[in-house]
């Protein structure tokens, strides 16, 4: 019977953040199904003049999603008795905005968003260019954790490691975003005097990821 040794490799790393991701999500509702889609076409297109104004080029904002759903709201009879009843249709959009790190211009799209007067709703995520670098690296911090933690354990046990006999490794996807939360308000204006956001150092983003091995033991 072949004796196995199975070690679960744990691999780290910290990434400093360098690229910027701006969702901007625009929602209108109308009555009138045409009505909804003008109301959302006009709005992205002050968008997309807003982020051309601060030097992007066009096309810029990428579209993540669109949906156009049917909107109802509750209301109460003469009889005191609630129902829902049809409000009109929601038009929904979601773009995302990406660019190197750069706190100025961040501050710079954020001026030109909130002067728009699309008022979309923002979420603002610190992340890096290209995961694939730290993908890599994770699994090869695995693998050798695992390594070496097998190795101990047969050098504890009067034993020495063969050849390897399997990997299982849970291919799912990682968040590679900083856990630093910036909030930004599109609909309230902003000042002159404080269209000069402070430097942002965005905390770094912390990974880990896992790996199960089996070697034969000799």
């Amino acid at each position: 019977m072949t004796r196995t040794i199975t070690v679960k490799g744990i691999g780290g790393i910290s990434a400093k953040p360098d690229y910027i991701e701006l969702t901007l999500s625009v929602d209108a509702t109308e009555k009138d199904y045409e009505k909804a889609m003008e109301n959302a076409a006009e709005r992205i297109a002050l968008l997309e003049k807003a982020v051309e104004g601060t030097g992007f080029e066009k096309g810029a904002l990428k579209t993540l999603c669109f949906k156009v759903d049917t909107h109802e709201e509750q209301i109460k009879d003469q009889d005191g008795h609630y129902r829902w009843i049809f409000a009109g249709y929601c038009c929904t959009y979601r773009f995302q905005l990406g660019f190197d790190f750069d706190s100025g211009r961040l501050a710079d799209v954020l001026s030109a968003v909130t002067d728009s007067g699309a008022k979309p709703e923002l979420k603002i995520s610190f992340t890096v260019k290209d995961p694939t670098q730290i993908n890599e690296a994770l699994l090869m911090n695995a693998a050798a954790n695992a390594r070496k933690k097998a190795e101990l354990l047969c050098h504890a046990a009067g034993a020495e490691l063969g050849r390897l006999c399997s990997i299982n490794y849970n291919w799912s996807e990682l968040t590679i975003v900083s856990p630093t939360s910036y909030e930004a308000d599109a609909g309230m204006p902003m000042a002159p005097a404080c269209r000069c956001a402070p430097e942002i150092s965005p905390e770094d983003i912390n990974l880990h990821d896992t790996a199960v091995f089996v070697w034969e033991i000799m």
